[in-house]
């Protein structure tokens, strides 16, 4: 649901869009930041906010980090 968040944002399209870490952190609803893979030995750190039930609202790309590898430890940001 955030690939085209996050397509929009870089002015690109991504083929290879494959989470393959994440970890959650409760706030207001939930950060979740979530390690995807986008293609050749690139990856990418995504910070997704999903707000609590009963706002009803979608989920938002709230942030990223681009330029990542594999081995880049999933950090909260």
């Amino acid at each position: 649901k955030v690939k085209p968040q996050l397509e929009e944002k870089e002015g690109k399209t991504f083929d290879v869009f494959t989470a393959v870490e994440f970890k959650t952190q409760v706030v207001a609803g939930t950060n979740y930041f979530i390690k995807v893979h986008v293609g050749n030995d690139e990856f990418m750190h995504l910070r997704v906010f999903r707000s609590l039930p009963h706002e009803n609202k979608p989920l938002s790309l709230h942030s990223y980090k681009s330029s990542k590898t594999k081995h880049d430890e999933l950090t909260y940001f």
